[in-house]
């Protein structure tokens, strides 16, 4: 990879990268959930991002869910020469989108602190929650993690129609 390349991950996608320069992973999040994981001994990054906590475990989508997704972050953060006890981990993500939908996101983010402390892995930050989406961009060179938010979005209300006799 050249430095300063730019790679965005999707819903369901994870990437790990042990890159000099300026290269970053970034990813947009509203309910779903970004963990970023950094060994700041070798400067080996990575990012998940997931949809739902748990789900099906095999198949292409099977990173969309965060049992997986964690999993599999992990395991190429290590094959990549990070040590899974100096990993320090960043949580964003998780907003309130749509009312209608129940509260995913905060199961998401709950699911991924609990996660990280059963793994025994640091959260050295957290941003978790509001109605707001988020862009979230990582650099493992310098292991630094920015976070802006998207606007003040405004949480969908289900529209109640008339029934056919109130009408």
């Amino acid at each position: 990879m050249r430095g300063g390349e730019r790679i965005h991950l999707i819903q369901g996608e994870y990437r790990v990268m042990r890159e000099g320069g300026d290269s970053c992973l970034t990813t947009v999040l509203g309910s779903c959930v970004s963990v970023c994981l950094i060994d700041p001994l070798f400067h080996v990054g990575g990012m998940n991002h997931f949809l739902l906590p748990t789900g099906q475990t095999g198949g292409a989508s099977s990173a969309s869910y965060g049992v997986n997704a964690m999993e599999l972050l992990i395991d190429e953060m290590i094959k990549a020469g990070a040590h899974q006890r100096r990993l320090r981990a960043h949580v964003f993500g998780g907003a309130r989108m749509m009312s209608g939908l129940g509260n995913v996101g905060d199961r998401n983010a709950e699911f991924a602190r609990d996660f990280l402390t059963q793994k025994g892995i640091r959260i050295a930050g957290i941003s978790t929650g509001g109605t707001a989406a988020r862009r979230v961009t990582l650099w493992p060179a310098t292991c630094r993690v920015k976070e802006e938010l998207i606007g003040d979005t405004v949480v969908e209300r289900p529209i109640t129609l008339p029934k056919a006799d109130d009408a």
